[in-house]
């Protein structure tokens, strides 16, 4: 009996340690893979936001207006931190060779795992003056990528920092000037998309699913895709364009820097849905389709927002 005793209360004692640490080692194991909680402040001005190395987030912060105080952040499940430094205006990002890629007013920079930047193109590079770098996305292969160019800035807005009226005087005075422009991984580049009255100051631009470039125009609001190899805008306008994308689906997907918003393009009817609105400025997205949203940089708020997408 005595040693029955014993035996029960040993195993008593076993499974009542057990059924405390199993939960418990559950508890810090989810904790060792906890999700990034969004939204997430990341710092002064993020203009673009990609995946890269071991799937941590990675975002370019535009900070003051001082030359060489530009950042990259990093996002991961230990919080944000400072992964590269050193850059004037930083904007569109991507990520694509185990590199990552982004724009710098007239220069594209490419940063490795440990955070080391060094120039990849400079301005001499470009076959055209180039003025103002804004977005950039992989190429259709992952052998390159396309950067735009928003061409002449300075005759879009206002006194007060509004875009014109398109039946304006002024707006007759924007150039056609931006471009977009294809450099594969050796920093050989060339025009992909030459200057067009449909393209006015290009910022946005991404590949569709048929591997053909889609743009966004900021001064006319065109969301335009490549079909039989012109450039056709889609219904809608969306003054103030950002990034454009497109998912699995066919449907298309378009940010407005200037009104604070994102919207979801049918890709058979092109009627367009609102997915957020009334922020300070929607800038650069990233679509992480198998999560079912984007990821959603607020300039002038500082934060990434988590937009769902399957509305």
């Amino acid at each position: 009996m005595k040693n029955s005793s014993i035996a029960h209360k040993t195993g008593l004692r076993k499974r009542l340690r057990n059924a405390i640490l199993i939960p418990l080692l559950l508890i810090f194991g989810y904790a060792l893979h906890a999700q990034i909680e969004f939204p997430v402040n990341v710092g002064v001005k993020p203009e673009s936001i990609t995946k890269g190395f071991n799937g941590n987030y990675y975002v370019t912060l535009m900070n003051g207006n001082e030359s060489g105080d530009g950042e990259l952040v990093e996002i991961s499940e230990n919080g944000v931190k400072v992964f590269a430094t050193g850059f004037d205006e930083p904007k569109g990002i991507a990520f694509v060779n185990n590199h990552l890629y982004f724009s710098d007013v007239t220069r594209v920079w490419k940063v490795d795992k440990k955070g080391k930047a060094t120039v990849f193109l400079k301005k001499e590079d470009f076959p055209q003056e180039v003025l103002y770098l804004n977005d950039v996305a992989v190429d259709a292969k992952g052998k390159g990528i396309y950067i735009a160019d928003m061409g002449a800035t300075k005759y879009m807005r206002d006194e007060n920092n509004a875009l014109w009226p398109l039946d304006s005087e002024q707006a007759k005075l924007v150039p056609q000037s931006g471009r977009i422009y294809h450099a594969d991984l050796k920093g050989k580049v060339t025009i992909k998309q030459d200057t067009s009255p449909l393209m006015l100051n290009p910022n946005g631009v991404g590949v569709d699913n048929d591997g053909n470039i889609m743009v966004g125009s900021f001064f006319l609001g065109n969301f335009l895709v490549t079909r039989n190899g012109a450039l056709t805008p889609l219904k809608g306008q969306f003054r103030g364009a950002d990034a454009v994308e497109q998912d699995s689906k066919g449907d298309y997907y378009i940010s407005s820097w200037a009104a604070g918003a994102v919207w979801k393009i049918d890709g058979k009817t092109e009627e367009s849905t609102v997915l957020i609105d009334g922020l300070k400025s929607a800038a650069d997205f990233y679509l992480e389709e198998e999560k079912g949203r984007l990821l959603l940089p607020d300039m002038m708020a500082g934060m990434i927002y988590a937009v769902e997408i399957n509305k």
